[in-house]
């Protein structure tokens, strides 16, 4: 079983090390086809994503904080991410059929 942290911002990176998140994988985008059953996938990933991620059997957490919008788009430190109230909160994530008036 394998533990991916998903994140391009060095900030992040840095906030899941001083968690002490035991992380067998860094990267900064996720190639779905490489998620197996019994993984755990923690980063912000699209919920398209997520849903292929939970649909193989893995366990997604998301990187969840509140983000005022002065600070979207921005790079955020370690030290920011802590003080924005950062914590991985685990989904279930799963695709529905669409509807017929939304195709």
């Amino acid at each position: 079983m394998t533990t991916f942290f998903v994140s391009r911002h060095p900030g992040a990176i840095e906030w899941a090390k001083r968690q002490k998140l035991v992380v067998d994988q860094f990267v900064p985008h996720l190639d779905a086809a490489r998620v197996r059953s019994g993984d755990t996938v923690i980063g912000g990933l699209p919920v398209d994503l997520a849903a292929r991620v939970c649909a193989a059997g893995a366990r997604y957490h998301h990187l969840a904080l509140k983000l005022p919008v002065t600070l979207r788009g921005k790079e955020l430190s370690a030290d920011d991410l802590t003080q924005l109230g950062a914590r991985l909160e685990p989904f279930q994530i799963c695709a529905i059929p669409p509807r017929a008036d939304l195709k």
